[in-house]
């Protein structure tokens, strides 16, 4: 019975061969980051360059940065107050978090389900900080 190869030309060599070409493709690593490197700053000034001529990032999601993380915020806003997911969705939002999520109410009502330390349900959609 014949012996089938793998496909790769690597299955058939020793391991001494083996060894020197992973040392090759190490020595080829350093080279390749510093390529990287170059790219990504090319691509920051880039994006500099269009941001000051008043585009957006070239079609590239840009995340908002928040002062605090979305728990936080729900933690501030709900301080002794009971309220429902969208109006807690809501009261965040103008109380300066930002998002682009088009789902944010959702994400709001996983955060107020998922951390039972810091959120309790008072009734059905409604909750109040713990």
């Amino acid at each position: 019975m014949a012996r089938r190869s793998s496909g790769s030309s690597l299955s058939s060599l020793p391991i001494a061969q083996l060894q020197a070409e992973l040392r090759r493709r190490q020595r080829g690593v350093g080279s390749l980051i510093r390529r990287r490197d170059k790219l990504a700053a090319k691509l920051a000034a880039l994006n500099e360059q269009i941001s000051a001529a008043g585009g957006s990032g070239g079609g590239m999601r840009v995340r908002p940065q928040n002062a605090t993380n979305l728990v936080e915020a729900l933690c501030k806003v709900l301080d002794g107050k009971t309220m429902g997911v969208t109006e807690v969705a809501e009261a965040v939002r103008k109380a300066g978090y930002n998002t682009n999520a088009a789902n944010f109410r959702t994400i709001v009502n996983q955060a107020l389900i998922k951390h039972k330390n810091k959120f309790k349900k008072v009734d059905r959609g409604q909750y109040t900080a713990a």
